[in-house]
Parts: C-alpha cells; structure tokens; sequence
C-alpha cells in the first residue's frame, strides 16, 4: 500500500448537506490497478458487504445510517463531493473513495462504460437521503450513531482507515 497517494478531505454541513464533522472522505487514486473489476469482491472480503454494481446518482445524495466506499470499475467521471459548494473530483477505473455517513455525493458526467461497486460495513442497510425539508435534526443524530468499520475496505484490518477514522 503507498499511503503517499492516499488524499483526504473534510466537508463542512452547508446547511443542505449534513458531511460528517469528524471523519474526512479517503480517496485511494489507482487503489486497485489492474483489479478494478474486483472491487466488489475485494471489499466483501474486508467485510464491506450488502454490495452492488452500477452507477452513482446525478443528484445530491448521502447516507445517514451508514458509510459507503465507492470503487470505480469502468470507465471515469467527474463528481461533486460535499454538497453544491463541495469539490470536483476526477475518478477512474481502480480509484477507490470512502464517504463517511452524511457525505454528499453527486455525478457530475461521465464515460459511456462508467461503473462503481459500492459496499457498506458489515453490510449496513443504507438510505437515501437528498437535504429537503424536514430531514433534520434526525439526521445529524444518525450520523453520530454510525459505528466505525472493523476494517479498511481496499486494504483489511490494516489499512490507513483505521488510523484515519477515529472517534
């Protein structure tokens, strides 16, 4: 692992998007290499379950009950992370990027074969949810509830999200 490549952001509440105030997005460029077809098996086997394969919505979005780790398969995109003032990023094939419960995420555009496994620790049912009226004050105590992961999704029980992520 070169913990060199790995970048981490923070995102403030915008007052749409809640972010998470303690835990930064991890984003793990090239994580994957030549494997990013295995995303989704790779993060199974870092208990990073109830897993799927698609796309990423191209609304603002983020899971208050659970983290999620997107690993990009095909392809490559611009997303928005954070919320309407959040940051642009550029994703491609083998990129992995962890958003921690409340992180707004949007896609922006994408290549025609654009594709992401997405997983969440020990398998948390995850919801949908978009800012509008009415979300809060439940969601932000929901995200102060989200248990930390046992292990790193790309990397296992040794990975650099565990020094990372700590309460």
């Amino acid at each position: 692992m070169n913990d060199s490549k790995v970048v981490t952001f923070f995102f403030k509440d915008d007052g749409v998007i809640p972010n998470n105030p303690n835990l930064p997005v991890v984003l793990y460029p090239n994580a994957f290499e030549c494997k990013a077809s295995r995303a989704e098996h790779i993060f199974n086997q870092h208990n990073w379950l109830n897993s799927w394969s698609n796309g990423v919505y191209e609304y603002h979005h983020y899971h208050s009950n659970a983290h999620e780790v997107l690993g990009i398969r095909r392809g490559a995109a611009s997303m928005i992370i954070g919320g309407e003032s959040g940051k642009v990023i550029e994703v491609k094939a083998g990129d992995v990027i962890v958003l921690p419960a409340g992180t707004g995420h949007k896609k922006l555009a994408s290549s025609p074969d654009f594709s992401v496994a997405g997983a969440y620790p020990a398998g948390m049912r995850y919801n949908l949810k978009t800012g509008k009226d009415g979300e809060r004050p439940q969601v932000l105590h929901e995200i102060q509830l989200v248990p930390l992961p046992t292990q790193d999704p790309v990397y296992g029980g040794n990975g650099l999200l565990m020094a990372l992520w700590t309460l």
